[in-house]
């Protein structure tokens, strides 16, 4: 299968709304895909490299060689040579990985080059993803969308899926099933403003479980006797790094165990750290489990919530479990938020009490709840998108007034949020505000105001503030303010210390 089939159907289902048109042009494609392409043209066309680490950075595909006139590449052969670069180490690799990609991107087209940066870079964004390669599965080998979802959980892996389905139907699938050694996609949270919004969603008057949500490292932990092992979030293996993890779970009176949760770094006073902090694994990460799939001989993933926690509080002690409280109480469950807020935490995670483990996916049994802060910056500069954001400027980057100086410090940059209608409309605002070009960046005159929201302050000495916005997204243009409206660095500075600003 030519690289090209995979980037024409990503252009076509980015070209439509229609999820129905999307999951037809997947399934398409995936069935087209014979051997080992199908494994591969799946991880494509989810946005992903079937190699967790290639070496290459952003600023690796940002300078390209002239693209081929005609496309030739196979998917076979882009894997081959992410495979290759994955490999290198050591001295002289980087001059290697260098030559390697060069030519990579040499033999692909320019639509091939720009898709194979958004992998390089986890850009792809084109309305496929997971979340439609589950259907497209369905679609393309005739068998059902709940079979495939299921066997998708227990796998870990959905472009391995597509190979099962295609090679058995619906037998191979069901077939997969959990086993404790191999993780499984972790259940995630959708997200509500307010609690009351929340608990309104998981049905008025019904009882709901409140935990506090930690801002560590989410793990997922195996044990089958005295072989025990962590994954993360992403399901890479973490074992190593986390020693004290290993250990609490060692301690626990069960011999084979699959526990869900948080590992966090703590200071003296026992309030978390910061999340750069538990990540830096500078300091020993405390694990704090919300959920539990499996014991002993018994899989949990199908019980309900409560009976999950009861086992779950049977077997692991208060000090290694996330706090919790279990209420209807609109003004209750407010109360512990604020708690749960003053101790140091992002906020609270209400779950349905009577819900399964549906895992690799955020749906509405698992609500999650934090404060939100927004800022005021100025745009100081813009980059030229990539993939789909070809031709248009997409990534900003934001600065907060100093007063001591009259200027502007930059605090981080990003392409969230962003609709198509204000890409179109930023690249003309911004090209009549530049001042001057430095390879894909242009720099621009300080005047545009936008409303940032963002989830924490940390530090960064990657910016001359000394500070970094965490998953900072658009949430409008400001044509109401002026530079000199904009937040200070002052106030960063004290939402970094959690203290609250007004005004």
């Amino acid at each position: 299968m030519l690289f090209d089939q995979v980037v024409q159907t990503s252009a076509r289902v980015a070209a439509t709304s229609s999820r129905t048109a999307k999951v037809a042009a997947l399934a398409e494609t995936l069935a087209a895909a014979s051997g080992d392409e199908l494994l591969i043209a799946a991880h494509y066309l989810s946005g992903s490299l079937r190699q967790r680490r290639t070496g290459v950075g952003w600023r690796s595909v940002t300078d390209r060689p002239t693209p081929a006139a005609e496309p030739t590449l196979t998917v076979q052969a882009v894997d081959a040579a992410f495979a290759e670069l994955a490999l290198l180490a050591g001295t002289g690799s980087q001059g290697v990985r260098a030559s390697l990609l060069s030519e990579l991107m040499g033999a692909a087209t320019a639509g091939e080059q720009a898709f194979l940066a958004g992998l390089i870079t986890g850009e792809t964004r084109q309305g496929a993803l997971e979340g439609l390669l589950i259907p497209a599965i369905a679609a393309a080998f005739s068998v059902g969308v709940d079979a495939v979802r299921r066997a998708a959980m227990f796998a870990g892996s959905i472009p391995m899926v597509a190979v099962a389905a295609r090679a058995d139907g619906e037998d191979a699938l069901a077939a997969i099933t959990l086993q404790v050694g191999r993780p499984v996609l972790p259940m995630l949270a959708s997200s509500a403003p307010t609690i009351a919004e929340a608990l309104g969603r998981l049905g008025a008057g019904a009882p709901v479980a409140v935990e506090a949500k930690l801002d560590g490292i989410r793990i997922q932990v195996h044990a089958d006797g005295d072989d025990i092992a962590v994954y993360s979030r992403s399901l890479d293996d973490i074992t190593v790094r986390l020693p004290a993890v290993v250990a609490a779970v060692a301690a626990l009176p069960a011999r084979r165990l699959v526990l869900d949760g948080e590992a966090l770094a703590l200071g003296a006073d026992g309030r978390p750290l910061l999340f750069q902090d538990t990540a830096s694994a500078q300091a020993p990460l405390v694990p704090f489990f919300f959920d539990l799939l499996h014991v002993d001989e018994a899989d949990l993933v199908d019980e309900p919530t409560a009976l999950r926690h009861e086992r779950l509080a049977a077997l692991v002690p208060d000090e290694l479990r996330v706090a919790r409280l279990v209420t209807a109480d609109l003004d209750a469950a407010e109360d512990f938020s604020r708690r749960v807020l003053a101790a140091g935490h992002e906020g609270v995670v209400i779950k349905a009490l009577d819900a399964p483990y549906a895992a690799g996916r955020r749906g509405a049994a698992w609500v999650k709840v934090k404060p939100v802060h927004t800022l005021d910056l100025v745009v100081l500069a813009v980059e030229w998108g990539s993939g789909r954001r070809s031709g248009w400027l997409s990534n900003i980057h934001l600065g907060a007034r100093d007063e001591a100086t009259g200027g502007f410090v930059m605090l981080g940059k990003t392409f969230k949020g962003m609709t198509d209608e204000m890409l179109a409309w930023q690249t003309e605002r911004f090209l009549g505000l530049e001042t001057s070009r430095e390879g894909h960046i242009v720099h621009v005159r300080p005047e545009q105001v936008v409303e940032v929201a963002f989830d924490g302050v940390q530090r960064s000495t990657r910016y001359p503030g000394g500070m970094a916005l965490r998953f900072a997204r658009v949430v409008r243009y400001r044509e109401d303010k002026r530079p000199g409206d904009a937040d200070t660095l002052a106030t960063v500075r004290a939402l970094a210390r959690g203290t609250e600003v007004t005004g």
